[in-house]
This record gives structure tokens, C-alpha cells and sequence, in this order.
């Protein structure tokens, strides 16, 4: 099965402050507004598979009992 895609266009309104904030993330001049917004869009992404795998791995040193009080802490640092 081959998938196609369709090339679509719209027009969004966007205030003047976040098109000079777009303009400040171009990598180079002839670079989209669109691939400008997919780079955001991916760095998002992978943020949040970065804070599920930390919340897993919390939750499994929460669960070993690899954990600590905040008074605990304190006592051991001498505050």
C-alpha cells in the first residue's frame, strides 16, 4: 500500500510579535514558516517522550523505595 501526500494550503493570522519570533527561529533565510513550526512541533514531541520515560523510571524507584523526604535530605546535607 503506497500512501500519497497531498500538498494543502491555508492561511493562519498570527500576531507581529510571534511572526519576529518565528523570523528569530529560521535555521537559514530561505527556510518555511512551516518547517520553522514542524521543528517546534517535534521538539514538543520528544520532550514528552523524554517525561514519560522519566515518570516511569520514578515511578519504579518510588515503588524500590529509592527515595528520600525533603527532611531527610536536609538532615544529611547538615541544614
Amino acid at each position: 500500500m503506497t500512501s500519497y501526500m497531498v500538498a494543502m494550503a491555508t492561511t493562519i493570522q498570527i500576531s507581529t510579535d510571534l511572526l519576529e519570533e518565528l523570523k528569530k527561529r529560521k535555521m537559514h533565510i530561505k527556510e518555511s514558516y512551516e518547517e520553522v513550526i514542524w521543528d517546534l512541533l517535534e521538539d514538543t514531541m520528544e520532550l514528552s517522550k523524554e517525561t514519560l520515560k522519566n515518570i516511569k523510571e520514578a515511578e519504579k524507584d518510588i515503588k524500590a523505595g529509592r527515595v528520600h523526604t525533603l527532611e531527610e535530605v536536609k538532615k544529611e546535607l547538615g541544614l
